[in-house]
């Protein structure tokens, strides 16, 4: 079969999204989840005698063995119906026997099985990225602490503003981060429900005993119950979609900064190397940003895709037509995506390259004005603001039309050197004095990581 996809291609799919994610939400592992919900509704209605003992055992037994499926016979039922639950049950039905495939999907609608599959799958997902998140957070977090005192240049519009220090820049992509994994936890409940409702989410099909099974079917699959069968109510399906937006969209923050701190001109922090990686088919000497670049590209395509998610929240009635249907477009493509971002954006935080030396040249390279605002809050004490500020001013004028030092042009001014002496004028132009709360930021974004 042909692939359109990028990230389903033999070749592609190296660079896009990760065979753990295609496992999970690929197509097999869709049609073996459904089989799953089929064999634990058998199982359920047989506990409440709805169904008989030996019709469950053999739907459950049939249920997990999704490698007798007749693919080819599947994709002609779904082309012909519109969905591949009906052709599913009755190959089910057939596996199972004459006499135990009757009771098979018993009460159940397409809806509940596609569904409830789709859950299932999602909670593997999240599991998959929880796991991987927690990995990137350690590791910025080991990078934090590690360069807490590495003193670089702050850049604001691109251009130097005010020292930081590295362990600082680590803590800031590091504390979204944290509170996306406060954001998983909390959205789990709200997503990893079933759905059973029936033909239009009565389940009038089952009488009485329609309750009694949504409770059994949630016990057997380890699901939550929902107050009201969720059909017709896709926002747990959008919140996971945009959970995934909000997640890239701080991955991509990460790898836009160290793409910018790789450029030639910086030199200052570089993704891991390897022989060949990054390079061009024309020029030896590049190391191009791979890994940055890929998480750049796997978030825009994450985040387009939630206006997708969005907009098929527009359901009508009892069973939308069309609006659900656009969702298998979107979240699977979405999960392997962002998991392809958080992926690389653990190989660059694992494993990223850190220049102090060529730190502290570029934080040098201006000849200290970038603590010029330090100078001046100095000063102001002993001139005032204004004429602080006007002073300081004029020395950086002074230091670039010379070319000299901001600590030599203030020491030729007699109103700087009135106040200041040449230990104070030193003081005040070194850049590690000048970091305000850094320390604490840090140790406040560390606080927060679990355990």
């Amino acid at each position: 079969m042909f692939t359109v996809n990028p990230a389903d291609g033999p070749v592609l799919s190296a660079l896009y999204g990760t065979e753990a994610m295609r496992g999970i939400m690929g197509e097999a592992a869709f049609l073996a989840r459904m089989l799953e919900v089929e064999g634990a509704l058998a199982r359920a209605e047989a506990r409440l005698g709805i169904i008989p003992a030996a019709a469950a055992e053999a739907i459950s037994a049939a249920a997990q063995q999704p490698e007798k499926l007749d693919l080819a016979a599947l994709a002609v039922a779904t082309r012909n119906t519109g969905y591949p639950v009906v052709g599913l049950v009755r190959q089910l039905s057939a596996l199972a026997g004459a006499e135990a495939g009757r009771w098979t999907h018993w009460g159940a609608t397409t809806q509940d099985i596609i569904d409830s599959a789709i859950v299932l799958q999602l909670r593997a997902a999240l599991a998959l990225i929880e796991d991987d998140l927690d990995r990137l957070t350690r590791a910025l977090a080991a990078q934090a602490e590690k360069h807490r005192d590495l003193v670089m240049a702050g850049r604001t519009h691109l251009q130097h503003a005010l020292p930081v220090t590295f362990g600082y820049k680590c803590a800031i992509w590091l504390s979204p981060l944290i509170s996306m994994a406060e954001r998983l936890r909390q959205l789990r409940p709200r997503v990893l429900k079933l759905q059973f409702g029936g033909a239009v989410g009565t389940l009038a099909s089952l009488g009485e005993q329609g309750l009694a099974v949504s409770e059994a079917l949630a016990e057997e699959l380890g699901l939550a119950l929902p107050d009201a069968p969720w059909h017709v109510a896709r926002d747990g399906m959008a919140e996971a979609v945009c959970f995934l937006g909000l997640l890239t969209g701080a991955l991509a923050k990460f790898a836009t900064d160290v793409m910018l701190l790789m450029q030639t001109e910086v030199a200052e922090v570089f993704e891991p190397h390897a022989p060949g990686r990054g390079g061009s088919s024309t020029m030896p000497q590049k190391r191009n940003p791979i890994a940055c670049e890929y998480v750049l590209a796997q978030a825009r395509g994450v985040q387009a895709l939630v206006p997708q998610m969005l907009g098929a929240m527009a359901v009508d009635q009892e069973r939308g037509t069309g609006p659900w249907q656009a969702e298998p477009l979107a979240l699977p493509q979405a999960f392997t995506l962002a998991h392809g971002a958080l992926a690389q954006a653990i190989a660059i935080a694992e494993g990223m390259t850190v220049d102090a030396a060529r730190m502290r040249r570029n934080l040098d390279s201006t000849g200290g004005l970038i603590v010029a605002e330090a100078v001046m809050m100095g000063l102001a004490p002993q001139l005032g603001r204004g004429p602080a500020h006007d002073a300081v001013h004029h020395a950086c004028d002074v230091a670039l039309a010379e070319g000299v030092s901001l600590a030599e042009a203030l020491s030729r001014d007699p109103a700087v050197t009135q106040k200041l002496d040449a230990a104070a004028i030193a003081r005040l132009t070194d850049p590690a004095g000048y970091l305000g709360s850094t320390q604490a930021f840090i140790d406040r974004v560390l606080a927060r990581l679990p355990g």
